[in-house]
């Protein structure tokens, strides 16, 4: 299970999990894995299709597994295995394209909103890296912006700057800001 979104991230029990997932705790590397999943994921789901997104998470964590020695600032994992989700190269299948509609969605979604939903990745996917990942972590995973910041060791400020100025270029993407000047007679 997952922390809490806006649980507060302690840099000192990121160190401590660390250091024992290097002398080989399973536990320590599963709570890693639990707090920066989300993370890791929200960065690949705005360049991956859904489920390719699913399995590059899984397999970014095994590279950071394979890698921990190499980390020198054990605090620091977060914006460490961000750096390895932004390198991941995908596995068998291209990065997200226009045309491709995720392959994944709830049972209980409408193929309207499923629809809505590949329209709303897609305008992500084009946007530029830094809005792209803050906008897919607070709107895919639901994270607040003090945990995207203490999870990417941003600053709470750009965090908040990332989201209102990628939040006005993806309303832009999908048409929003002109069918609500059209709502209000504004055009």
């Amino acid at each position: 299970m997952r922390e809490p979104a806006g649980a507060p991230i302690n840099a000192f029990d990121v160190a401590r999990a660390v250091r024992e997932a290097r002398r080989g705790s399973q536990s320590a590397f599963a709570q890693l894995h639990r707090r920066f999943a989300p993370l890791v994921h929200g960065i690949l789901i705005g360049r991956f299709r859904p489920a390719l997104a699913d399995e590059l998470t899984q397999e970014c964590f095994a590279l950071a597994f394979a890698r921990l020695a190499q980390l020198k600032e054990e605090h620091k994992f977060g914006p460490w295995i961000a750096t390895i989700a932004r390198r991941m190269p995908p596995a068998t299948a291209a990065e997200v394209t226009a045309a491709e509609v995720p392959e994944r969605a709830s049972t209980a979604a409408s193929p309207e909103d499923r629809a809505e939903a590949a329209r709303v990745l897609h305008a992500l996917a084009a946007l530029p890296e830094a809005y792209r990942e803050t906008l897919a972590l607070r709107l895919v995973e639901g994270l607040g912006g003090a945990e995207i910041a203490a999870l990417t060791g941003l600053t709470p400020e750009s965090v908040r700057v990332n989201l209102h100025r990628g939040m006005a270029k993806l309303r832009a993407a999908l048409g929003l800001d002109r069918a609500r000047a059209l709502e209000f007679g504004h055009e």
